[in-house]
């Protein structure tokens, strides 16, 4: 089954995704078209947000490092950083080295500390995208991404829903992409990950108690493509779906 957060006559909604991936079902049975709803990132308020650098070995190769890290590269998201499906994303003042990122989400469904490897899948409720957008200019260095490259508001579009876990047979198995205005600029597979879904969730449990709802952004393969304010930007997992952003200028500045 997928979920969906959307907004619709006022309220904020979790709602199913009809089989065929585009109607929403509503909590009332009533059956949406999804271009009437207005896309939410589908994320529980409150929840801890994750989010990994450097996690895939040919992305790390294509950023000039030849060695793995010897520890995970873990940052946290701030909540306004996200942004929906069809949502847009201002394109900063005398940025030019903005990318894409398209990224695995793994949601958490239940209570995880010091969870070993074998057990840790066991701990995932499902499955969603995000576009982690960076913005290179502000990168103080790679191993401690700064909040002005990975917390502006609206940088990160996230969904467009949650897959359950039980309909993705191996989340080391699948294949990403990102277009840019139709024409793709990265494409890669969750098999290239430094370290897996398991892993991490290993990893990150061992420190700090994982509970349902948070989320754990896994990095992203290789191709680094700079977009520009009127950019459609849609990315794609397979298995998962597609999720569709538009960068925009900000108030006051011309396209």
């Amino acid at each position: 089954m997928k979920r969906a957060r959307i907004a619709y006559q006022g309220r904020d909604l979790w709602v199913a995704v009809a089989a065929d991936g585009h109607g929403l079902t509503l909590p009332d049975g009533r059956l949406l078209a999804a271009a009437d709803a207005h896309w939410l990132p589908p994320i529980t308020h409150g929840a801890s947000v994750y989010a990994l650098g450097l996690n895939y070995a040919d992305h790390s190769r294509e950023l000039g490092f030849a060695a793995k890290q010897a520890t995970p590269l873990v940052f946290l998201k701030g909540g306004n950083c996200f942004v929906g499906h069809r949502g847009t994303t201002p394109h900063p003042v005398g940025v030019t080295q903005m990318h894409p990122e398209c990224e695995l989400v793994a949601v958490i469904g239940r209570v995880a500390r010091n969870v070993s490897r074998a057990d840790a899948l066991a701990c995932v409720a499902g499955y969603t995208i995000a576009n982690d957008y960076a913005l290179r200019e502000y990168l103080e260095n790679y191993l401690r991404p700064n909040v002005a490259v990975k917390n502006r508001d609206a940088t990160t579009p996230l969904g467009p829903w949650i897959v359950d876990a039980a309909d993705v047979l191996d989340p080391q198995a699948l294949t990403l992409s990102t277009r840019v205005n139709g024409a793709e600029v990265q494409h890669g597979s969750t098999a290239d990950m430094i370290l897996d879904v398991a892993g991490l969730i290993e990893y990150l449990s061992s420190f700090v108690t994982l509970m349902p709802g948070d989320m754990i952004l896994t990095g992203t393969p290789h191709g680094v493509h700079f977009c520009a304010p009127g950019d459609e930007v849609v990315c794609q997992i397979e298995g998962i779906g597609t999720l569709t952003s538009h960068l925009i200028a900000p108030p006051g500045r011309k396209a």
